[in-house]
């Protein structure tokens, strides 16, 4: 995995885990925050394998 997909990978995963997070207000480690989180990681990956599968990486813009 490059490190501009681990970044995207990163970013996607908090817009989709900061909702979840929010509303549990908790500052303390709970499995509810863990889930929240795995979840979140699991969905942001499916979006860009789904992403690469439509764009393949040679058909990126600057791509060679």
């Amino acid at each position: 995995m490059t490190e501009e997909r681990k970044h995207a990978l990163r970013l996607a995963a908090i817009i989709l885990a900061a909702r979840k997070l929010a509303a549990l207000e908790n500052d303390r480690p709970s499995p509810a925050k863990l889930s929240a989180v795995e979840t979140a990681i699991e969905r942001a990956k499916f979006i860009l394998d789904r992403i690469d599968a439509k764009w393949p990486e040679n058909t990126h813009a600057g791509g060679t």
